[in-house]
């Protein structure tokens, strides 16, 4: 059974860093497309950051520079998604998405099969 489990949200003041993290296990970690995604109250799910096997990581335009993905190799089945420079428009629950192809052809959430259950990010002085 597929299991993504988010953690390290949190509240934190504006200005602050936050490094989140995504344990995945009972799928072929090195074989998926994995990215990160976050809804606020009233929102659509927004697109944050996603990575393919090689390597290659995509961020909306407007998160470029203060958002950083990333995944462990070796056996470390985690994907991380560091945040820095946090704002207020950053709070939300954030979750990590999965699917199990090499390559991120698409940069939607509808491309991705697999969920985890999220973390919240809250930023506020």
């Amino acid at each position: 059974q597929v299991h993504l489990v988010e953690s390290g949200g949190g509240t934190v003041p504006p200005g602050g860093s936050l490094k989140l993290s995504c344990a995945a296990s009972g799928l072929t970690y090195s074989d998926q497309c994995m990215g990160w995604f976050r809804q606020s109250p009233g929102q659509e799910r927004e697109r944050v950051a996603q990575v393919d096997r090689p390597g290659r990581a995509w961020y909306p335009d407007a998160l470029k520079g203060r958002f950083t993905i990333s995944r462990g190799d070796n056996g470390n089945n985690t994907l991380y998604l560091q945040i820095d420079n946090l704002k207020p428009e950053d709070t939300g629950v954030y979750y990590c998405a999965a699917r199990a192809v090499r390559f991120c052809t698409h940069f939607a959430a509808e491309f991705f099969d697999t969920w985890g259950q999220g973390t919240q990010v809250t930023v506020s002085s």
